[in-house]
């Protein structure tokens, strides 16, 4: 293959793309096998020369990470069945009903979801202050929710628009209501939109670190990355303690990608061809 080929040169650009996006996490796992004396050691030393579980070990005990686990999971589940709910009925309602101005909704659903976390981060907190939300799940689960609306309305969107108005027709004709036709004949066969909807909030919302140090400052109500960024020192910065933490809040969003991987990508991959 001649070096000037237009196919050798996207074969070079795949493996950039693909190092860049995997030698991150692959260092990291190397890393928490390590002891600090051989990852500061020089020269660099790519393989672990004698792996240890110790950090794995210290991360379970030294902070109590199952709590800040379990934390995660009940926000990110939380968050990711709201998001899914609301963005339902508003993907069907844009995808069905006759709704004045649609470009325009559809225009701000874009610009909303492109707002930084930042500038919501002080009405958000007022807000919670003001409802008395403040340690409490419900703080990150609204708006976590909210923060992935967006996207998920416009996924679903998509697959509704693909789907026949005929079979809710006929629904609605033996006896079913609208909202019954929505949950029983347009979510069913639009699987893979709401597995892919439902997996974007759900991320989202596991990985999401600003709102959750502002809005559940005490220790037992932390998620992993905020708990995460609370085992260095005031002089200290444990780089195998935290790969290993970071190891095992990275596990549940693997599997949960790797398990759905091809509805995701089939869902998003549909979802950019319709409509």
């Amino acid at each position: 293959m001649k070096l000037n080929s237009p196919r050798i040169w996207l074969w070079i650009a795949a493996g950039i793309v693909v190092i860049n996006g995997f030698f991150p996490a692959v260092w990291i796992l190397l890393t928490s096998f390590k002891t600090e004396a051989e990852l500061t050691r020089i020269p660099i030393t790519w393989l672990p020369e004698n792996p240890t579980l110790q950090n794995y070990v210290q991360a379970l005990t030294r902070a109590p990470i199952g709590r800040y686990f379990l934390n995660s999971l009940i926000v990110a589940v939380g968050a990711t069945l709201l998001c899914v709910f609301v963005s339902a009925l508003a993907a069907y309602a844009l995808a069905r009903l006759r709704i004045p101005y649609k470009t325009l909704i559809f225009s701000l659903l874009v610009g909303v979801s492109m707002f930084p976390t930042v500038t919501l981060l002080l009405p958000l907190f007022e807000m919670v202050l003001a409802l008395g939300l403040r340690n409490t799940y419900v703080a990150l689960i609204l708006p976590h929710a909210a923060l992935s609306i967006p996207v998920a309305t416009l996924v679903l969107v998509s697959f509704f628009q693909g789907i026949p108005k005929d079979l809710e027709s006929a629904a609605m004709v033996d006896g079913c209501s609208r909202l019954g036709a929505l949950w029983r004949i347009v979510v069913p066969l639009s699987a893979p939109g709401v597995f892919t909807a439902s997996i974007l909030a759900f991320v989202n919302s596991w990985d999401e670190f600003l709102l959750s140090l502002t809005l559940l400052p005490s220790q037992a109500m932390r998620t992993l990355p905020v708990g995460i960024q609370f085992l260095q020192g005031e002089y200290s910065f444990p780089w195998p303690l935290i790969s290993a933490a970071l190891i095992i809040a990275l596990v549940p969003v693997a599997l949960v990608i790797a398990i759905f991987q091809e509805r995701v990508v089939g869902g998003l991959t549909q979802g950019g061809v319709k409509g």
